[in-house]
């Protein structure tokens, strides 16, 4: 029997097992990014489930009476107000577009190339034109190469000219190096075994107190009376 392609919404019995087919599929890529490409955590996963206005898809081979789950989609006709979106939608008023964007696209590592992928877009752009909009936007990596070409190949075009940029900063040890100790002399062993002798011992460079001037007693002088 031929394999088949099937796709339906997410249920809430799928939530676990949906989480981490996605923290597989992107493992490999956010070992290599500076912002998580997906998933974030899985509260804000679970935290999804729960809001309107979100698509969640699941897409399943199945053969026979085997059942595999091979892809996952997530998008939305709105921009989600939740605190880990920044997007400008004021950027696609100017411009006229209606998107649907597009949060998640995931495809099973061991099934690229037969095919789920474009399935997967032809049945989100099928979901925007039914909503009437008039693109798709999503994100990518920029050194997700593979991505990149499978985007670009159905007609997808860099919106955004933003990446992330470092300078290396001279930072300086908080702590001073390691310094060698001034050697020993024999004059300053010499001084230190006479001080030693009597007894105490004088720190260098500490002057020595001045001694006081002794006090002349004054001269009792006697009155006689009268």
């Amino acid at each position: 029997m031929e394999a088949e392609l099937r796709v339906r919404r997410i249920h809430r019995r799928d939530l676990n097992r949906v989480w981490e087919f996605l923290k597989r599929v992107f493992r490999d890529v956010n070992r290599e990014t500076v912002e998580y490409q997906r998933p974030r955590t899985k509260k804000r996963f679970l935290e999804v489930y729960e809001e309107e206005g979100v698509e969640q898809l699941v897409f399943e081979m199945q053969e026979g009476t085997r059942h595999e789950l091979v892809g996952y989609a997530e998008s939305t006709f709105e921009i989600s107000g939740s605190s880990d979106n920044w997007m400008n939608l004021r950027y696609f008023e100017r411009r006229e577009m209606r998107p649907l964007f597009v949060e998640e696209l995931a495809v099973h590592p061991e099934y690229q190339g037969r095919g789920i992928g474009r399935f997967m877009l032809e049945q989100l752009e099928h979901l925007a034109k039914l909503r009437g909009c008039t693109h798709l936007v999503l994100e990518v990596a920029e050194n997700n190469q593979n991505a990149l070409v499978f985007y670009k190949k159905r007609a997808f075009q860099k919106l955004d000219a933003a990446i992330f940029m470092a300078k290396r900063v001279a930072v300086e040890p908080e702590l001073l190096p390691p310094r060698r100790l001034v050697a020993s002399t024999p004059e300053a062993a010499q001084v230190h075994a006479s001080e030693g002798s009597r007894g105490e011992s004088t720190p260098p460079d500490v002057p020595t107190p001045a001694a006081k001037p002794k006090r002349t007693p004054r001269k009792k002088v006697s009155r006689s009376d009268g």
